[in-house]
């Protein structure tokens, strides 16, 4: 399987984690010293941290969210061997409502496999 191949499939990693309400499986998908950067500038530093901040949020005000899976429009773009920047149109709908969003991660290649060393969501307006 190719690199973008399997970036992507991380992609759909992540939302069927969030979709199982799953911290432990979500967090999995990043480095032990991730940067993880909500839509509120919220910066948590760490899989642990990611883990505990997703385990409060599904259990609590995102409990029964749901995340989309990447769509044909996510762009992998290799910036060095074992190095790779995404980005994809995201998005999660809690109670209904769509919240739609830009979401940026470097992917890197790591002993485990690959994996998110960071990750930023920005908001869609309109």
């Amino acid at each position: 399987m190719s690199a973008n191949a399997e970036i992507i499939t991380m992609l759909t990693c992540l939302a069927e984690a969030w979709n199982a309400g799953d911290a432990t499986a979500y967090a999995a998908w990043f480095t032990e010293d991730a940067d993880y950067i909500s839509f509120d500038g919220t910066h948590t530093r760490g899989r642990q941290a990611i883990e505990s901040s997703h385990r409060w949020l599904f259990e609590g005000p995102l409990r029964g969210s749901t995340m989309s899976t990447p769509d044909s429009d996510v762009q992998v773009k290799q910036l060095a061997d074992g190095a790779a920047l995404v980005i994809s149109q995201g998005g999660t709908a809690v109670d209904g409502r769509r919240r739609d969003s830009i979401v940026t991660f470097t992917a890197v290649r790591t002993p485990e496999g690959w994996r998110f060393a960071s990750f930023q969501n920005t908001r869609v307006t309109s």
